[in-house]
C-alpha cells in the first residue's frame, strides 16, 4: 500500500516526543530539515540571554564570575552533556571550537605515542572526513616538522571498509567522524576502536553529527578522546562552544599544547610558570565566552526531558519514512541515495546526489523547505526528532517532487551561489 498523508499524521498522533516541539521557536510556513548543520532556537534561549546580559553582566558585572557561577560553566555544562555521549561526570568540558579541541587532543595523543612508541608516525582518517579535521591534522603535522620532529603521514581511507587495511603497526592515532557529514554513514565505534587498540593506536572521535542525534557510549567503546559541537543537534546556537571528552585513563597524562591560564592548577596565583590542572579542567585554554556558553544549557535542558533511546527510535522512523516517500514519489528523477538504508549504519540525516543539487536545494528553500547542500552535488536532509514532525516529511517530499517534475529549479536565481551553501 502506498504511504499517504494520513499515515504521516497518524505517526504524529502517536508521537510521545511531539510536545517537545513546543520548546523551540520555529517560523510559520517553514519545514526545517537542517538541524544537522544548525539546530533550531530553544525558546528559553532569549530569556537566558537577556538574563546574562541585563542582570549577570549588566548588574552583577565582574562579580558574576563568582555569584552567577560563570567560572565553573565549562565543567557544569560538560557534566550535563556527558550522559548523551556515554561519559561520566568530570570527563567532559564545553569549551573552544571543535577545530581547536581537535588540535589539542590530537597533539596530546601524538605526544603520548611519541613517548612510548616513537616509530608510530601515521594518522589514519577518511578522505571524506569533515575537512576541518583534516586541515587541523595537516597543520599540526607541519608545525611538528618545522620544529624538528620527524615527518608524520596522514593516511586517508576512501571508505570505512578499508579500516583494517589502513590500520598497521605504524599508526599512532585513528581520527574518525562517527557519523559522516556527507552521507550520514555511522561507523561502529566499538569495533573500530578495538581494531585501533589491537595495533597500539589511540582513537579520536568527532561526534559533531552524533551528539544528540544517535546514542553514543564512549566509555563502553573504550574510546580514548572525542570532540564535538553543540550547535547542531544540541541546539546551542550558531558557533556555540564545542565539547571535548577524555577517557579517565588519559586525563592526568595529557600534555596541553595550548597551555592557557584557565587550565592552570591555580590560575589566580598568577605564577609565571605553568602547572596543569588535574582532571578535565586541564583541557581548557583561555577565558571562556560566557554569553555563548550560557546558551548551550538551554538546548541541553530539553534533552533532560527525554532519552536518547526515544530520540533514536523517532529519528530512524523519520529517516526511513523520508527514504520510502522519496522512492515512492520521486523514483523517476535523477536522485541517487548515498545514505545507508541499514538503520544500524545511519545517523539522523538522509543525503541524495542530484546533477543540479545546489539549484534544487535553493528551490526547496524558496518554497519553505530548508535542507542544505554540500559538494559534490549532495543534498542533505537532517531530521531532528526533538522538533521534526512526520507530516512535515510528507509535505517536504511533495514539494521536492513538484520542483523536480516542473523543472522549477532551473532558474538563474537558484544557480547563484552565496558565501554559505
Amino acid at each position: 500500500m502506498p504511504l499517504t498523508l494520513a499515515d504521516c499524521c497518524a505517526l504524529d498522533a502517536r508521537d510521545a516526543l511531539a510536545p517537545l516541539r513546543h520548546e523551540f521557536k520555529l517560523p510559520d510556513g517553514v519545514i526545517y530539515l537542517d538541524g544537522n548543520s544548525l539546530g533550531a532556537q530553544p525558546k528559553a534561549a532569549l530569556m537566558r540571554a537577556q538574563q546574562v546580559i541585563c542582570q549577570e553582566w549588566g548588574e552583577g558585572l565582574i562579580r558574576s564570575w563568582n555569584t552567577a557561577g560563570w567560572f565553573a560553566l565549562p565543567q557544569k555544562l560538560g557534566d550535563q552533556l556527558a550522559h548523551l555521549i556515554g561519559a561520566k561526570p568530570g570527563e567532559v568540558v564545553v569549551t573552544d571550537s571543535t577545530s581547536v579541541n581537535l588540535f589539542k587532543l590530537l597533539a596530546a595523543a601524538l605526544r603520548k605515542q611519541q613517548a612510548i612508541a616513537p616509530h608510530k608516525r601515521v594518522i589514519v582518517s577518511e578522505r571524506r572526513n569533515f575537512p576541518t579535521d583534516l586541515y587541523m591534522a595537516q597543520g599540526l603535522m607541519d608545525q611538528l616538522q618545522a620544529h624538528g620532529a620527524p615527518a608524520y603521514e596522514l593516511r586517508l581511507m576512501d571508505a570505512p571498509e578499508e579500516l583494517a587495511h589502513a590500520l598497521q603497526d605504524d599508526v599512532a592515532v585513528l581520527m574518525l567522524t562517527h557519523v559522516n557529514y556527507q552521507t550520514g554513514y555511522m561507523i561502529d565505534m566499538a569495533e573500530a576502536t578495538a581494531l585501533a587498540h589491537q595495533h597500539g593506536a589511540l582513537s579520536l572521535w568527532d561526534l559533531a553529527h552524533s551528539a544528540g542525534a544517535v546514542p553514543v557510549d564512549l566509555n563502553a567503546a573504550q574510546a580514548d578522546y572525542a570532540v564535538g559541537c553543540t550547535y547542531k543537534y544540541l541546539n546551542g546556537g550558531p558557533g556555540s562552544p564545542a565539547f571535548l571528552w577524555v577517557h579517565a585513563r588519559h586525563q592526568d597524562s595529557f600534555g596541553q599544547p595550548l597551555s592557557g591560564w584557565w587550565s592552570h592548577a591555580q590560575p589566580f596565583d598568577m605564577e609565571p610558570g605553568y602547572l596543569p590542572h588535574q582532571g578535565i579542567s586541564r583541557y581548557l585554554c583561555g577565558t571562556q565566552p560566557i554569553i555563548a556558553l550560557s546558551m548551550v544549557a538551554c538546548g541541553l535542558d530539553i534533552f533532560d526531558k527525554t532519552s536518547m533511546v526515544a530520540l533514536r527510535e523517532k529519528s530512524l522512523a523519520l529517516t526511513t519514512l523520508f527514504m520510502e516517500l522519496v522512492q515512492q514519489e520521486c523514483a523517476g528523477f535523477a536522485l541517487t541515495l548515498i545514505t545507508p538504508t541499514d538503520p544500524a549504519k545511519r545517523g539522523s540525516q538522509v543525503s541524495y546526489i542530484h546533477p543540479h543539487g545546489f539549484a534544487v536545494v535553493q528551490a526547496l528553500i524558496a518554497r519553505g523547505v530548508i535542507p542544505d547542500y554540500r559538494e559534490p552535488g549532495i543534498m542533505r536532509f537532517g531530521f531532528t526528532p526533538l522538533y521534526t514532525r512526520f507530516e512535515e516529511v510528507w509535505h517536504a517530499t511533495a514539494i521536492l517532487k513538484d520542483i523536480l517534475q516542473s523543472g522549477s529549479w532551473d532558474q538563474p536565481k537558484f544557480h547563484q551561489r552565496d558565501v554559505v551553501t
